[in-house]
Parts: C-alpha cells; sequence; structure tokens
C-alpha cells in the first residue's frame, strides 16, 4: 500500500499550478527537479510526514543555488523537523558557492588531531598546522582557511568542545539530528561558515545560503516568478533557540580549554 504522505507530496508536484512555477523558474529541468525531490523524501521517513509546501520551498532555494539536494552528495539538504522541513547548506554547498564567485584562489577545511597545531599567534593571528606531527588520532579541533585572489588569507580555528557547544547551543535538535548523525561533518560546515560570513567575500549566492541555512522558508514560492525573489521571503529558526546566529554571536569559546584543546592549569601564586 503506497504511503499515503508520499501521494500527497506527489498530488502536491502534479498540480497544474505548481507545475506551471516549476517549468517558468527551472525550465527543461522543471521535470527531474521534482523527481529528485520526490526520490529524497521517498529514502526519508521523517520527512515523508513533512507539510509539501515547505519540502517545495526549501528544495526551491536549494534549486536556486544549482545545489544538488541529495545529502549523500554533500552540497545541500532537506532536513525534517516535525511537520516542517528545512533547507541546509553543507560542506561542500558552502566550498562549491565560494569557487563559484571566483573570489576564492584556494578554500579548504580539516580535522585537526593532537599535536597537529604547532602555533598560535594571537597578535598577528596566525596559525601554524603540521600533520607530520600528529600525536594520535584524537580530535582536538576544526579549521577552515582560506586565500582570496587578491592575496588576503584567512585560519579560522575552534577547538572540538568550541564546536560542540555552538552546535548545542544553536541547535534544539542536536541530539537527534545531523550533528547526532553525522557529527565530523556538521563541525567542519560550522568552522567554514563562520570564516566565510565573518572574514569572507561574499557573493548573492552565498548570502542567500547563509541566511536560509537552517530556516524554514516561509511563503507560497509557487507564486515566485523569478529565483531574486527568494531572497524576499521570511525565514524562521524553528530549530534554533538563540535565533539566527549573527556577527556578535556567533563564536564560542570554552574558558577552561587553551587552543589546542587541554584543560588550563590554574597559574602558581
Amino acid at each position: 500500500m503506497a504511503n499515503t504522505n508520499i501521494v500527497k507530496l506527489q498530488s502536491y508536484f502534479n498540480n497544474e499550478t505548481v507545475m506551471k512555477n516549476l517549468k517558468a523558474m527551472l525550465g527543461t529541468k522543471a521535470q527531474g527537479f521534482a523527481t529528485s525531490v520526490l526520490s529524497v523524501v521517498n529514502n526519508n521517513k521523517l520527512l515523508q510526514n513533512s507539510d509539501p509546501a515547505s519540502v517545495y520551498s526549501s528544495a526551491m532555494v536549494a534549486a536556486s543555488l544549482d545545489l544538488p539536494i541529495n545529502p549523500n552528495l554533500g552540497f545541500a539538504a532537506i532536513v525534517p523537523y516535525g511537520r516542517v522541513s528545512q533547507f541546509q547548506i553543507m560542506t561542500r554547498g558552502l566550498i562549491q558557492l565560494a569557487i563559484r564567485s571566483g573570489q576564492y584562489e584556494r578554500i579548504t577545511n580539516a580535522v585537526v588531531h593532537k599535536g597537529e597545531l604547532v602555533k598560535f599567534d594571537p597578535f598577528r593571528d596566525e596559525y601554524v598546522f603540521d600533520a607530520e606531527k600528529r600525536e594520535s588520532d584524537e580530535i582536538i579541533g576544526y579549521m577552515s582557511y582560506f586565500r582570496t585572489i587578491g592575496g588576503f588569507e584567512k585560519y579560522f580555528y575552534m577547538t572540538k568542545d568550541e564546536v560542540l557547544a555552538h552546535g548545542k547551543r544553536y541547535s534544539k535538535s542536536f541530539n537527534s539530528g545531523p550533528w547526532k548523525d553525522n557529527q565530523e561533518a556538521m563541525c567542519l560546515k560550522t568552522v567554514t561558515k563562520l570564516l566565510l560570513s565573518k572574514f569572507g567575500i561574499l557573493s548573492i549566492e552565498m548570502q542567500r545560503a547563509i541566511k536560509f541555512d537552517q530556516g524554514v522558508v516561509k511563503g507560497d514560492f509557487t507564486q515566485m516568478e523569478s529565483f531574486d525573489e527568494i531572497d524576499e521571503a521570511e525565514v524562521e529558526y524553528i530549530d534554533n533557540p538563540n535565533g539566527a546566529p549573527t556577527e556578535a554571536n556567533q563564536e564560542e569559546v570554552d574558558p577552561s580549554k587553551d587552543l589546542f584543546g587541554n584543560d588550563k592549569k590554574e597559574d602558581k601564586k
């Protein structure tokens, strides 16, 4: 017997108004887009309980960024949250948008193991990492780095505890969502997103991705005539009890840890 929720979503996509909107926005890619969305929903039981309109709007945000929504590819995903769905940019998606902007000569991120963080100069804001100095497989933190075409370069590093504290603060589903299922990917995404949003050159697409990330997109997307109108849509961050991260509150710092992830020792008098 067919799943009634999938049938409901199929009916939504087969609606004349929706299909007309899809063809106007995506042209010949409309049918393939609809098929890919239904395939993603078919493979996610939780997503099958989501409101079809929220699935559609999340998928359209991904389409406006020309990013595939197959979560296995690591570019973008539609994530269920109760009866609604959220658009979520993933690490490869952020890097892809940065590359497309033509502003970056190099951009990367990495897991940092014990011993690999060799030096940090807080006055020059300079880091030295060396994979050959790894002491064990223990993960102490995560870093992201970019160098622009103009020569500006920037590292962004957070200890493992700081990243996890950030995730716990900004996601009520921290213990049951992507943070639990794919923690490393979420940690790498966090440092990359914070690096770009705080210090990077943001294209229109990247600004859109950051705005809608982990948000429920509100409004009737079937009435939109171009992707430019998406930027005017309202976003509700229902999974985020503290609201959307801002430049002022993005960074979480654990005062009991040093930059190497070790417990700080009390100064001896």
